[in-house]
């Protein structure tokens, strides 16, 4: 039985040796209450009301209160631009509410088809496609084309559904960023198995960084291998035009295989997958999870007109810009490690797991609304307050932010458990 919770994570609870699956739920029933009773599970808290930059919630003992949100991913806030919304309604109108069965036997309609064109045609290339999901864009396209005979190279900071998406294929993890790693990797597996995909984030999601795609790209092909970007966080965010990382550092014909999501920058929900035209057809009738799977709905086609907008109406990507630059620019100032972020989420790096916590608590108290990021999300001693600014976020929401981070600082100061950590000595160093 684990009882220590107070160096306890999820993962602890993932798979206790002899006890069954009920067994173990009552055990990590005691850790979230543990987690409860000092005000620390600030996840699956109740949104009553979402206006974007705030949100309204529902929290155990609280009233309902407003906060500063810092934890949504609709980084332009086209979720709720009026455009948006009335082609979604306009989707459901002329198509229902649902699409009733897999592409392959009818759920294959016309909005689905202008979707794969036009984010294929978003990117300058002729073909895409959709899932239901981001996670399963990355999760079912390695699953279909990694098998037993092929190798993932992975960035170990890659997302979770590119990890699931491998369980079929051999992996082998190249430390964060580090190209002599990967280029270790690259020439020890050479000649050995049939495939080599090096897979890698564009923007990293804890951190905020972004990947060394020129130099990963010119080692993938030095040593015949593949490349595949997951470009979730930088969509919309980076690049002149906002096509992301392949944008910003001009590697958009080098990339063998784009996958992203419509649920950050475009606003509602899906996933896409942009590669050559015969890779493209090979997954639409081989892919799983996209054969198997209902197809999303009518509500979908508001992506149309998202991905419109970020053309016709780039003062959203530059005011998300400006508002991360003022508030990394703030934190900076108070004395807090923001570590290496070039985009639009800012971690606090904090470092304890437990002070990180109790980090979230006073922020909460504070009025602002921010997620602890503990293992098995990151490293162990690399846990982290993660944020996402908007481009909906006023100066004031922001102000409030420093303020509240201010206010940690002081409650740091007079709290005697943190006296000599090393942790609160690094939060207080300014």
């Amino acid at each position: 039985m684990h009882r220590n919770f107070n160096k306890a994570s999820f993962r602890d609870f993932e798979n206790i040796p002899g006890l069954n699956p009920w067994e173990r739920a009552v055990e990590f029933k005691g850790y979230l209450e543990y987690l409860e009773g000092k005000g620390h599970l600030n996840y699956r808290m109740k949104v009553v009301e979402n206006l974007g930059p705030e949100v309204v919630l529902e929290r155990n003992g609280f009233e309902n209160r407003r906060y500063v949100s810092l934890v949504s991913n609709d980084y332009l806030g086209l979720s709720r631009h009026p455009k948006v919304i009335e082609a979604a309604v306009a989707g459901l109108r002329e198509f229902g509410t649902g699409t009733g069965a897999s592409p392959a036997i009818g759920g294959h309609f016309e909005f689905h088809a202008l979707l794969e064109k036009k984010i294929a045609g978003f990117f300058g290339k002729t073909d895409a496609i959709c899932y239901t999901t981001g996670y399963t864009a990355n999760s079912a396209t390695l699953q279909c084309l990694l098998k037993k005979e092929d190798l993932a190279i992975l960035d170990m900071a890659v997302h979770a559904s590119v990890y699931e998406g491998c369980q079929l294929t051999n992996v082998k993890r190249f430390l964060h960023n580090d190209m002599e790693d990967l280029e270790r990797i690259l020439k020890q597996s050479k000649d050995h198995y049939r495939t080599r995909l090096v897979v890698v984030d564009g923007v990293y999601s804890q951190d905020g960084d972004i990947a060394k795609l020129k130099e990963i790209i010119a080692l993938a092909k030095h040593y015949g291998a593949f490349v595949m970007i997951d470009d979730a966080h930088g969509v919309g965010v980076l690049g002149e035009a906002g096509r992301g990382v392949v944008e910003l550092l001009d590697v958009l014909d080098d990339v063998d295989i784009i996958s992203g999501t419509f649920s950050k920058t475009f606003g509602h929900l899906g996933g896409y997958v942009i590669a050559s035209a015969e890779l493209i057809r090979f997954l639409k009738f081989q892919s799983r999870q996209h054969l198997f799977s209902v197809t999303s709905t009518p509500a979908s086609a508001c992506i149309l007109k998202s991905i419109d907008l970020i053309d016709e109406e780039p003062l959203w990507r530059e005011q998300l810009l400006d508002n991360a630059a003022y508030l990394k620019a703030g934190l900076k100032g108070l004395g807090f490690d923001i570590g290496s972020t070039v985009s639009a989420i800012i971690p606090v790096k904090i470092g304890d797991p437990e002070h990180t916590r109790e980090v979230g608590r006073l922020l909460l108290e504070a009025g602002v609304y921010a997620n602890p990021i503990t293992y098995p999300a990151v490293a162990l001693k690399d846990a982290r307050v993660r944020m996402s600014v908007l481009a909906t976020h006023t100066q004031e929401h922001l102000d409030m932010v420093l303020n509240a981070y201010a206010y940690v600082r002081s409650k740091l100061k007079t709290n005697r458990k943190w006296e000599g950590d090393e942790i609160k000595n690094k939060l207080l160093q300014n």
